[in-house]
């Protein structure tokens, strides 16, 4: 069965200590094992797909704008991949999938469904942050439309310890999702 990572939102913004809405530490943490992960399935020619937030300088209507300070906004460094993902991205972008999404879900107003139904695949592997946000609303849609759902508990991660955990047990307990690291 073919299977996509999903890297969900791991950009400047959400995990450089100077981001705009940043993760930070527990978002650094994480990049090693993202980085594994993307080549592991770049070598066994399984879909890599790049789901990342995008905001619009002065946008009023987003209902985010109440909620978070401007992040990911259009042409600034805050929307670019973080770190050694960035660069395996780099390198590897023939054989990536990359989009823009507008809402927390990567399914949300964008094509993620067509695109895995296209390439046959049922199972989705969630990594990225916020675990609790971004992570939690792409795996209740993956859920909602019937895919299996696969996250990684060594990579994601998020700026709410609480949420972070929530989520987690979430995942299991209500979604049937895996929860899997590198270490199980």
């Amino acid at each position: 069965m073919t299977k996509a990572l999903l890297i969900i939102d791991y950009t400047h913004d959400f995990v450089a200590a100077d981001g705009k809405l940043t993760c930070g530490e527990p978002g650094q943490q994480i990049e090693g094992r993202m980085v594994e992960l993307i080549d592991s399935f770049l070598k066994n020619s399984d879909v890599v797909i790049f789901a990342n937030d995008i905001h619009y300088e002065g946008d009023t209507f987003h209902p985010e704008t109440k909620l978070f300070p401007p992040h990911n906004i259009e042409g600034t460094n805050g929307r670019e991949l973080y770190g050694a993902v960035k660069t395996i991205y780099e390198a590897n972008k023939k054989n990536c999938i990359s989009f823009d999404k507008t809402r927390y879900s990567a399914f949300a107003g964008t094509n993620l469904a067509i695109l895995l139904r296209e390439r046959k695949i049922q199972e989705v592997h969630l990594t990225g942050v916020c675990t609790d946000i971004c992570v939690l609303h792409t795996a209740m849609d993956a859920y909602n439309l019937g895919f299996d759902i696969v996250v990684h508990e060594d990579a994601v991660a998020s700026f709410n310890p609480e949420g972070h955990t929530w989520a987690l047990k979430h995942f299991t307990g209500s979604l049937g999702a895996r929860v899997v690291s590198k270490e199980s």
